[in-house]
């Protein structure tokens, strides 16, 4: 798709191979993954297959979060069940990686990622989930103007344990008012 998403000091741009090495370590660090249905241990392999899956699939992008002076990553972005029809997405996975977490670039990424799917594609809808717990997830969303519409019980899984997720979205309208 080609996509290059700036804010005032992110590039938030598709995955190339070197991203990878980033990704890896992020989703091996446990604090940083607590919240995620992600089982431990995955391996390089793991993370590079799971990202060519995505590059073969029309309905997912697969973003990295840079600074945008000085390239460096900063997290990663995936987007799915994107329908072109609809005018609907999924923020499927947004983290913020290393020593960089609680700086605002999360919120800065959700903000640009809602701008490029409202104003520039004119979709309709973005939908995003949580799991039952994260607080901190839960008010950045509310603060960006997400609305809850309900939980998923037992929705993903984790190290073979369920967790339930909360539902959100936000609609054109919305993210307009």
């Amino acid at each position: 798709m080609g996509i290059a998403i700036e804010t005032d000091v992110l590039l938030i741009r598709e995955t190339v191979f070197d991203d990878y090495r980033y990704y890896v370590e992020w989703e091996n660090d446990p604090e940083m993954t607590r919240y995620f249905a992600l089982d431990k241990g995955r391996t390089y392999e793991d993370v590079v297959t799971e990202g060519f899956a995505y590059k073969n699939n029309e309905s997912v992008i697969d973003l990295t979060i840079t600074e945008k002076d000085t390239g460096e990553p900063l997290g990663r972005i995936i987007i799915s069940r994107i329908e072109p029809h609809y005018k609907s997405a999924d923020i499927t996975k947004i983290y913020v990686g290393g020593n960089n977490r609680g700086q605002g670039i999360g919120t800065e990424a959700l903000q640009g990622i809602l701008h490029y799917f409202f104003c520039e594609m004119g979709y309709e809808r973005v939908t995003l989930d949580y799991f039952t717990g994260n607080t901190r997830a839960a008010a950045l969303y509310r603060s960006l103007g997400f609305v809850d519409e309900g939980v998923a019980r037992n929705a993903c899984s984790k190290d073979g344990v369920y967790y339930d997720l909360n539902l959100m979205s936000m609609l054109r309208s919305e993210y307009f008012a």
